[in-house]
């Protein structure tokens, strides 16, 4: 290395950075060192080639804090991916902050962007997040939202569910399994800051208005993620509403929600719909407490966000396909897959994701 410094006429610091593919060193230079070295012959034709190419994207996940299972699944598999990776691939950090602040994520969204070349997020849609999105995009770097997108802001892309048609899913299957022409139907979501959420509701009314008008729907109530509010929340909808037919937890945590119904004797009775795939909610459905779960596979979710900052790396146009909605997984006690495909960090190892 202090032949190749010394050749280059570069320190051996830079020599250093260029190797190891760190940041900081200009195109020219990184040609420089790295033909310097194949011609003093430290570097084979496979290592120059391998080096030649763009060097993997330094990623950071944003994962909101808190008791959603989903997502700390999802932040299991990224860590465990993060610990598993190869030189070759995207380099990887996951950060948990905390839910619902708006502040709070702006602030990361700022403070992570010295070390990332991308940031991938669960957007909170709030002025303070667009501002952060669009200063950290001027300065280059790469904005990918998942689960929960942004509106009107400079991200390169999302990754995750339609959510106003799982919406609409979660509100046909409700009204499909209720036995009872009329009755209530409740909503229980995270919190309308997560455009998600407010799009799953959007979908669920709507689907309602067209084909069941005689079932009556009483609101939202946001829970947080949390399964002791969910619980409280649940509790009150059933001692307030003798003829609640059916729960659409649009969030997370649904295990408080089963709790309540299974304390007051109405588990298998009123119809329970939820989102996540998770060792709480496969449970509950195997239970027979709640009847639906819509899921998108975590693998899937993690693969598809580092193959499009793979691309955007290279500089490719972004393929439609893999822009377009994540494939949305219904779910029910008959045909719930196998365990290590939904929680522990097997199914993250490295080869296991298609990017």
């Amino acid at each position: 290395m202090t032949d190749v410094a010394e050749a280059a006429r570069v320190s051996l610091a830079t020599v250093d950075r260029v190797l190891n593919r760190r940041k900081g060193v200009k195109a020219r230079t990184v040609e420089l060192v790295l033909r310097t070295a194949l011609d003093l012959g430290y570097l084979s034709e496979a290592e120059y080639g391998r080096l030649s190419h763009p060097r993997p994207p330094n990623v950071v996940f944003l994962l909101p804090m808190g008791g959603n299972p989903y997502l700390r699944l999802l932040g299991d598999k990224v860590r465990t991916f993060a610990q598993s990776k190869s030189r070759e691939e995207a380099q990887v950090r996951c950060f948990f902050i905390e839910s619902f602040d708006a502040g709070a994520l702006a602030g990361a969204i700022r403070h992570h962007a010295g070390w990332a070349d991308g940031i991938v997020f669960m957007a909170i849609d709030h002025p303070l997040v667009r501002e952060a999105v669009e200063e950290v995009s001027a300065a280059g770097k790469r904005i990918v939202t998942i689960v929960s997108d942004l509106q009107h802001s400079l991200r390169d892309a999302y990754v995750g569910l339609d959510n106003q048609a799982a919406g609409r899913t979660a509100g046909y299957l409700l009204g499909r399994f209720c036995r009872a022409q009329k009755g209530s139907v409740a909503l229980v979501a995270g919190s309308r800051n997560y455009r998600a959420h407010a799009e799953r509701e959007m979908g669920f009314l709507g689907l309602f208005e067209e084909l069941y008008p005689d079932l009556q729907v009483i609101g939202m109530r946001e829970g947080h993620d949390d399964r002791d509010e969910n619980y409280r929340h649940a509790l009150s909808l059933l001692e307030q509403n003798s003829d609640l037919v059916g729960i659409y937890n649009v969030g997370g945590s649904s295990d408080g929600i089963g709790r309540a119904l299974q304390e007051k004797g109405r588990s298998g009775e009123v119809i329970f719909i939820g989102h996540g795939l998770t060792a709480d909610t496969r449970r509950l459905l195997i239970a027979g407490t709640m009847d639906v779960v819509i899921n998108s596979d975590p693998d899937m979710l993690l693969g598809t966000t580092l193959r499009v900052f793979r691309d955007l790396q290279r500089g490719d146009i972004l393929n439609p396909a893999v822009l377009s909605p994540v494939k949305m997984d219904i779910i029910f006690r008959e045909n719930i897959p196998p365990v290590q495909s939904v929680a522990g960090g097997a199914a993250t190892r490295r080869g296991r994701h298609p990017f």
